[in-house]
């Protein structure tokens, strides 16, 4: 194990105690609550759900989703992400298959709980992922609903980088005897500095750090939709490659520009916030 949280985290979770989990996104969360869930799952052709893993965003959703079914590739066990903006009956046909573990965004697991498509009562294990995340997305109401349908009898375990009063309140009330595990250090891979200009001239110094930049794939961030695709029109115009994300694309449109980033086919991509975990 190469990351403090999965020494700290993964003991405590096979033990079987509730765990809250202080750590910055890329430091091998995923792995510390999902190793020791896989090893507790009973797997059944036709499930039933044993494992909830709430996350604010849909793309978090297949990350963590794709995380799981990675590390249980041989054993049997099942994943799926469920999410808004996917066909809901393209994930009826894939819960009726049967599956052990779910990772969904609140709005859309509440759908399916009300259509009983999804039933909670064999959850035995329940991880919040990103909650400081669903708190500033104004999810806590729903978690608090979803959490209502599971046993009493579950393990819950909860992930943020952050720890404002409200999460705490969430976990006072809804953990037992959590075990706390802070390990929130600063990154020292990450440089960071900033720039106080007119408004005037963004776009210039923009494009100076962007020809100047040792590595070529660089993310820039804005703060609306019409200014991302504003940014990538011009970025294109002075013979950048570009692509932008933000939430009015759809998933399919979304996936295609994430795949062509990371495959090298543009150099820029220009995001919403949609983009930032």
């Amino acid at each position: 194990m190469d990351f403090p949280i999965q020494k700290a985290a993964i003991p405590l979770v096979l033990k079987g105690v509730d765990v809250i989990g202080q750590a910055h996104t890329r430091t091998g969360k995923t792995a510390a609550f999902a190793l020791p869930i896989l090893t507790k799952i009973k797997t059944n052709p036709k499930g039933p759900i044993q494992a909830l893993i709430l996350v604010p965003t849909r793309e978090l959703a297949l990350q963590v989703a794709n995380e799981f079914n990675k590390f249980a590739k041989y054993t049997g066990i099942r994943t799926i992400a469920i999410y808004g903006g996917q066909s809901i009956g393209f994930q009826f046909k894939q819960l009726r298959r049967g599956v052990e573990i779910v990772v969904a965004t609140p709005g859309r697991l509440i759908d399916h709980v009300k259509q009983d498509s999804i039933r909670l009562d064999d959850v035995k294990f329940v991880v919040l992922d990103e909650a400081d995340r669903m708190l500033d997305m104004g999810f806590i109401d729903d978690i608090k609903f979803i959490l209502f349908y599971i046993s009493q009898e579950r393990q819950t375990c909860l992930f943020s980088a952050t720890m404002p009063p409200e999460i705490m309140r969430v976990a006072q009330e809804y953990m037992h005897d959590a075990k706390e595990v802070m390990l929130n250090q600063e990154l020292s891979t990450i440089e960071q500095c900033y720039l106080i200009i007119r408004e005037s001239e963004k776009f210039k110094h923009l494009c100076n750090l962007i020809k100047n930049r040792e590595k070529k794939q660089t993310i820039v961030f804005a703060a609306t939709k019409k200014r991302t695709q504003r940014l990538a029109n011009e970025l294109k115009q002075g013979g950048v490659r570009a692509i932008t994300i933000h939430g009015d694309l759809s998933q399919g449109e979304r996936d295609t520009a994430m795949n062509k980033f990371k495959k090298g086919t543009v150099e820029i991509l220009v995001a919403t916030d949609i983009a930032a975990r």
